[in-house]
């Protein structure tokens, strides 16, 4: 038996098989196969012989096949090139690219539906969950252009001590990174700056404040074009978003090749 199976774990199983069927299957010494024996053999050999051949076709295909979990945005705007790369390096190179919430991330890990996801690195990661950092990217306020403002102490009023803001806020739902980071520091600057207009991304903060719904919180990510009409204010002193790469337990070589290459880009974004 080449799978690691004890003679007595093999004897026992067997014995319960015979006993399941109610039939005798083998004569012990010396040992030999009934004629029920024999009927299951032929019936159970074709698939166990074939096992090693699709073993391999299976560790064939793992060694080219590379699934990646992360946000619509970063599989939009920063994979394909690098992913462009990998290819050269690897033509047979075979692609699972899933658009998950960074709150699905540990679920679609953990099913192994990835190999590794790109997404917001919590303080406080799952059992059995490893991550790489990548990127810390500063937290920004993002308002129309024309707007005079040029830090975040030109949108606040003193109101006797107290700081009011004099814009709506545009951004994401209080349980997502961003936002955390963004209202925790808020909160120890004696600042109520509630969001009045909720969006699930930061493509829709965009959107939003170049309507004219207020001004967004958003973060500065290197090599990003501003967009038309609007400028970007860097927020002095807040903490930034940590970006990086999530895996569960040991990677497979073409995951360790895209973290390696993953990590070279980012060092030269840094």
């Amino acid at each position: 038996m080449p799978y690691g199976i004890q003679q007595p774990a093999v004897s026992g199983q067997l014995l319960q098989l015979e006993k399941s069927l109610g039939v005798k299957l083998f004569n012990r010494r010396p040992f030999s196969l009934t004629t029920a024996g024999d009927e299951l053999y032929d019936h159970v050999y074709p698939f166990f012989s074939r096992l090693d051949d699709v073993e391999e076709r299976l560790k064939g295909e793992e060694s080219i096949h590379l699934r990646i979990a992360a946000s619509a945005s970063v599989l939009r705007h920063h994979l394909p090139e690098l992913l462009a790369e990998m290819r050269d390096s690897v033509p047979e190179l075979r692609l699972t690219l899933r658009d998950v919430e960074p709150s699905d991330v540990q679920e679609v890990l953990v099913k192994q539906q990835a190999d590794l996801a790109i997404s917001v690195i919590h303080q406080r990661m799952g059992d059995g969950m490893y991550a790489v950092e990548l990127l810390r990217l500063p937290l920004a306020l993002m308002l129309p252009k024309k707007n005079r403002a040029k830090s975040l102490d030109d949108i606040l009023d003193d109101d006797g001590g107290v700081l009011i803001p004099k814009i709506p806020l545009v951004g994401l739902p209080l349980h997502e990174e961003v936002s955390q980071l963004f209202q925790r520091e808020l909160n120890k600057r004696g600042v109520d700056w509630p969001v009045a207009v909720e969006v699930d991304s930061l493509d829709a903060v965009q959107h939003f404040v170049r309507c004219g719904f207020g001004v967004g919180i958003t973060v500065c990510i290197p090599g990003a074009e501003i967009p038309k009409g609007m400028k970007i204010i860097p927020l002095e002193g807040f903490p930034p978003l940590i970006i990086g790469a999530i895996h569960q337990g040991t990677m497979k070589p073409i995951a360790k090749q895209f973290l390696a290459a993953a990590e070279e880009l980012a060092g030269k974004l840094s």
